[in-house]
């Protein structure tokens, strides 16, 4: 079952982030309707595309900071306890020497560029002004869905979601695409005031968007795999 959709928010973006061949993927969307779409192979060309179409919020898959302690974050421990399981974020130095990680050091590298205009999610810039922040696909599709959803079969219940969020998805072509419109539909709820934050300012939040105290029980009724995509 899909969850309403906010009042009228303006310009959001979602980015998926992959490796350098893999690069961002983008979906833009206007008051919760497909906008446009996007794909850059270097950090600098996605921050331009954000700022030349008018974005308010912009909500990133990937780490928007390392682990302070070599462990799983708060955000990450926060979402296990909610049933929603992610890859642990290391700390930068681990992250550095293997090859896993890239992904999280290009994420990195888009945070670092995109924060200088819009300042990452501290907790309380919501719908004040222009503003950054990290999601997570998987645990946006569980509380959408009011249940943990699986995760293999992303591609069918992450396009029925945005679907049934009234989101046009013929020009979603591939799951970068759909994952990438789930995080501009959080940044949909975000600039609408309707979202949970799981984490701290030192390791960082995670957003999503909100859910009803009706939906807790089916939430935690079913299991996931790990998987931060």
């Amino acid at each position: 079952m899909s969850r309403p959709m906010p009042d009228r928010t303006g310009i959001v973006i979602g980015i998926d982030v992959g490796g350098l061949r893999k690069g961002f993927h983008a979906v833009a969307l206007r008051d919760g309707e497909y906008l446009e779409k996007f794909l850059a192979f270097d950090a600098t060309s996605i921050f331009r595309w954000c700022q030349q179409i008018g974005a308010q919020a912009i909500g990133i898959d990937a780490p928007c900071r390392w682990s302070s302690s070599g462990r799983a974050r708060i955000a990450e421990r926060e979402l296990a306890a909610d049933g929603i399981f992610a890859f642990a974020t290391p700390c930068q130095e681990v992250a550095i020497h293997k090859p896993f990680y890239r992904w999280m050091l290009n994420g990195a590298k888009l945070f670092h560029i995109i924060e200088q205009h819009y300042p990452l999610f501290n907790g309380r810039n919501s719908a004040s002004g222009k503003v950054c922040f990290e999601t997570f696909p998987h645990a946006i599709a569980c509380i959408l869905a009011g249940q943990i959803v699986s995760a293999k079969q992303k591609g069918i219940v992450r396009r029925n979601l945005l679907h049934g969020a009234g989101i046009t998805i013929s020009d979603l072509t591939n799951i970068d695409l759909v994952d990438a419109a789930l995080c501009a539909l959080a940044a949909h709820y975000l600039v609408a005031d309707n979202f949970k934050n799981y984490g701290d300012t030192r390791e960082g939040f995670i957003v999503v968007p909100a859910r009803r105290g009706k939906e807790r029980s089916a939430f935690h009724a079913g299991r996931v795999t790990n998987d931060y995509s």
